[in-house]
C-alpha cells in the first residue's frame, strides 16, 4: 500500500490508496483565482491508471486555490476587524454553508467528513456577509494597485503618438456624478414620457452597490443580465429581484444563450461607465410597476429609460452642472500632469480626443491640470463622435473659437498646436498631422508614415471598449490601453482574507467532488451518488454567491460571470493590448518600457501568479491541532 498526500496550497490530509500507476494530464485553472503552491500526489497534478486489482480508486486533479500571503494564523480568524468588534459584527456564517452529505460508502465518507472538519476549522470565526458594507469605489486613488497588464507585447519605445480619452481616462467622476445622471433621466421620464409622477417621490436613487459596468440589458424581458465570453446569461435580474435559473433556461432555448441574430436585436451592452446608472434606473423602474401592479411593456420602458439617459447627454444641462461644481464631481488625479509632462519631454506626441464639447472638458481640464492644459497637446478634438470617427471617411474638421465655443466653417488645411477642433475623423487626423514612422532611436522618424494602413506606433488609451478601442485595434492595428479603474478595486478585495477563505473553500469543495467521483468508479452512478454530488455542486454555489457578496454588488466580479471569464473581460483581451487602474499608473514605467503578456490564454494578467511546488507533507490533525493551540 501507498500513502499518498491530499495537499491543497498550505492545508495537507494524508490518505492510504492502492497500489496506483499516475501519468501527468493539463492543469485547467480556477477563474478569479491566483494560482499557488499545489502539488497533490493522488488528488492534484496526475491521472491514474488503476490497477485492476485494487479496490480503492484515486482520482488525481489539479486544484489551483487562492496565492496566500497569509499564514493558518490568518486563516483560522477571516474576520478583518477588532477582536473585541467579533461580536457586535454580522451573524455567524449559516450551519448549512459548512455541512457536507454523507455517503454509504466508506472512502466516499471518509472525504466528506475530512473535508467538513477542515472547512468548519477554516471557517470558526466567519460571519455573513452585508455587500452594502463593501464600499466599491471606481476612484483610481483608492487603492494602491497601479501595475499595468499586458495582454501581447508592447514596445513603448517605438510609439510615438499617444491619444487619450477624457471621462473616465483623464478625468474621474465622483458617485455623485452617477447620482445626478439617474436622477435627471428619472425626471425627463416623468416630465417628457409621462410616467408616473409618484416615481419622483418613491425614494428611487442611483444605487452604487447595484450596478456594475459590462452588463447587457434584454430590451425584450428588461432583464439585466451578466454574460460569460461564450455569450452565456450568468446571471439575471429583473427589477430588484434575481430570476430563477428556470426561468433562464426557459426564455434563452434551455442553453442560457440567444443566437448571434437574437443577441444583436435584443442585448443592448452596458459597457462605460456611465452606464451603471443606465442599469439602475432601468431595474428600479421595472421593481417600481411590479411593486404597484402597474402593466408595461419592456421593450417599451427599456427603450425609454436609455432615450431619456441620451437625452440628458445631449441637452447640455447635466454636462452644465458638472462642469460648474468640479469639487463635487471630479475626482483628484494627483499624477495626471507628471504623467503627461514625461510622455511629452520623452519626445511623444499627445491627441486629446473627446466626444464632449470643448467648453465641458475645458472646465474639467482646467480644474486637474490648471489653466494652461492644452499646451501640452499636439491636437486637441472635441465632440469627436467615436466610434463613428474611426470608421466615417469624410467627416471634416472645423476649428472651435475657444473664446466664444463656436464653430468655424472654414475648410481645416492642418492641425495646429494650441487650437481646438471639432468633428473630422481619422483619415482627415493622419492626413492634417505630420505622422512619420518612428524608428525607436534617438535619431527620431524616419519616414513619412502616409498610408493609414502603418498606424502601428500609435497608442490610443480610454474607458470604452466599443466607442474608443474596438475599431482603433481592428480596422487599424492601434496598440490599445483600457483603463479599468475595477481591477485595483477588484484585487484589493482580493487581498482580505474572507475573499481567500472563500476561494480556498470553493477549491476544497471541488477537489471533493473530483475525489469522490473516483471513489465512486466508473460504474453508473446511484442514486445516493447523484445525491451527494448534487449537494456539493449546490454548496460550491452558495460559495460562490458570497464570493460575490463580498465584491458588493449582485453580479459579482467585473471580469468574471460566475466561474467564466465574462465578456466584458474576453473584449478586454481581445481587443486591448493593455490595461490599468488609472492613467497615473504610466507613472511607474518609462516612455521606452516593454511589456511582456503572461503566457496563460483566456485569463487576464492580474489573475495570474506563477506555480511553486510544496513538497512537505503534513497530517490534517498536525494542521488542526496547530490552528487549535492558536
Amino acid at each position: 500500500m501507498k500513502t499518498a498526500s491530499i495537499l491543497v496550497s498550505s492545508f495537507v490530509a494524508t490518505r492510504t490508496v492502492g497500489t496506483t500507476a499516475f501519468v501527468p494530464v493539463a492543469q485547467p485553472v480556477w477563474p478569479n483565482v491566483r494560482q499557488e503552491s499545489i502539488i497533490v500526489t493522488t488528488s492534484v497534478g496526475y491521472a491514474p491508471v488503476i490497477d485492476r486489482k485494487c479496490q480503492h480508486r484515486a482520482l488525481s486533479l489539479p486544484l489551483h486555490a487562492a496565492s496566500l500571503d497569509v499564514d493558518i494564523n490568518n486563516l483560522s480568524n477571516s474576520s478583518d476587524s477588532n477582536p473585541e468588534q467579533l461580536n457586535d459584527g454580522p451573524p455567524p456564517l449559516p450551519s448549512d454553508m459548512l455541512e457536507l452529505p454523507r455517503h454509504s460508502h466508506e472512502g466516499v465518507n471518509e472525504i466528506l467528513v475530512e473535508t467538513e472538519d477542515l472547512l468548519k476549522k477554516m471557517h470558526e470565526q466567519s460571519k455573513a456577509v452585508d455587500s452594502k458594507s463593501v464600499r466599491r469605489s471606481m476612484t483610481p486613488t483608492s487603492n494602491s494597485n497601479d501595475a499595468i497588464y499586458a495582454n501581447t507585447y508592447v514596445d513603448l519605445g517605438k510609439v510615438d503618438t499617444i491619444g487619450f480619452d477624457y471621462d473616465y481616462t483623464l478625468v474621474h467622476y465622483t458617485d455623485e456624478l452617477l447620482e445626478l445622471l439617474y436622477d435627471m433621466a428619472l425626471t425627463r421620464l416623468v416630465n417628457d414620457r409621462f410616467y408616473p409622477g409618484e416615481m419622483l417621490t418613491a425614494g428611487m436613487k442611483y444605487d452604487p452597490f447595484f450596478s456594475i459596468r459590462g452588463l447587457a440589458v434584454d430590451k425584450e424581458t428588461g432583464w439585466i443580465t451578466h454574460l460569460s465570453y461564450t455569450h452565456k446569461v450568468a446571471v439575471a435580474w429583473e427589477g430588484r429581484e434575481k430570476v430563477e435559473t428556470s426561468r433562464i433556461y426557459t426564455e434563452y432555448r434551455g442553453k442560457r444563450a440567444l443566437n448571434p441574430k437574437d443577441r444583436k436585436a435584443r442585448l443592448k451592452p452596458l459597457n462605460d461607465l456611465f452606464s451603471m446608472a443606465e442599469c439602475c434606473l432601468i431595474a428600479d423602474t421595472i421593481q417600481y410597476f411590479k411593486d404597484n401592479n402597474i402593466d408595461y411593456c419592456p421593450s417599451n420602458t427599456v427603450t425609454d429609460i436609455l432615450g431619456a439617459i441620451r437625452d440628458t447627454h445631449i441637452s447640455g444641462d447635466f454636462h452644465r452642472l458638472v462642469a460648474c461644481n468640479p469639487e463635487m464631481y471630479f475626482d483628484p488625479t494627483p499624477h495626471l500632469k507628471a504623467v503627461l509632462t514625461n510622455l511629452k519631454d520623452s519626445g511623444k506626441r499627445l491627441i486629446f480626443a473627446s466626444n464632449s464639447p470643448f467648453w465641458y472638458v475645458d472646465a474639467g481640464m482646467k480644474y486637474v491640470l490648471g489653466d494652461n492644459w492644452m499646451d501640452l497637446w499636439d491636437a486637441i478634438i472635441v465632440s469627436a463622435g467615436k466610434p463613428a470617427f474611426y470608421t466615417e471617411p469624410r467627416r471634416p474638421f472645423r476649428e472651435v473659437d475657444t473664446a466664444t465655443n463656436r464653430v468655424r466653417f472654414q475648410k481645416v488645411d492642418k492641425l495646429r498646436k494650441g487650437k481646438v477642433y471639432t468633428g473630422g475623423c481619422l483619415q482627415e487626423l493622419t492626413r492634417l498631422m505630420d505622422w512619420s514612422v518612428f524608428n525607436g532611436s534617438k535619431d527620431g522618424p524616419t519616414n513619412y508614415m502616409g498610408a493609414l494602413s502603418l498606424n502601428s506606433n500609435v497608442l490610443y488609451i480610454g474607458d470604452s471598449l466599443f466607442a474608443d478601442l474596438v475599431d482603433a485595434k481592428r480596422e487599424f492595428g492601434w496598440i490599445t490601453a483600457a483603463v479599468t479603474p475595477e481591477v485595483g478595486f477588484e484585487m484589493e478585495v482580493q487581498k482580505k482574507k474572507d475573499f481567500i477563505l472563500v476561494d480556498k473553500t470553493i477549491g476544497f469543495l471541488l477537489n471533493a467532488l473530483r475525489l469522490v467521483q473516483a471513489e465512486m468508479g466508473t460504474s453508473v452512478h446511484t442514486e445516493e451518488d447523484s445525491m451527494v454530488l448534487d449537494r456539493l455542486e449546490n454548496l460550491v454555489s452558495k460559495w460562490r454567491d458570497r464570493e460575490t457578496e463580498l465584491l458588493g454588488n449582485p453580479f459579482g466580479s467585473v471580469f468574471r460571470a460566475r466561474y467564466q471569464p465574462s465578456l466584458f473581460a474576453h473584449s478586454l483581451r481581445r481587443y486591448c493590448d493593455l490595461y490599468m487602474n488609472s492613467v497615473g499608473s504610466l507613472r511607474n514605467y518609462s516612455p521606452q518600457h516593454r511589456f511582456y503578456p503572461e503566457p496563460a490564454f483566456r485569463l487576464l494578467a492580474h489573475e495570474i501568479s506563477k506555480t511553486t511546488h510544496i513538497r512537505d507533507s503534513v497530517h490534517l490533525k498536525e494542521i488542526f491541532g496547530e490552528m487549535n493551540s492558536i
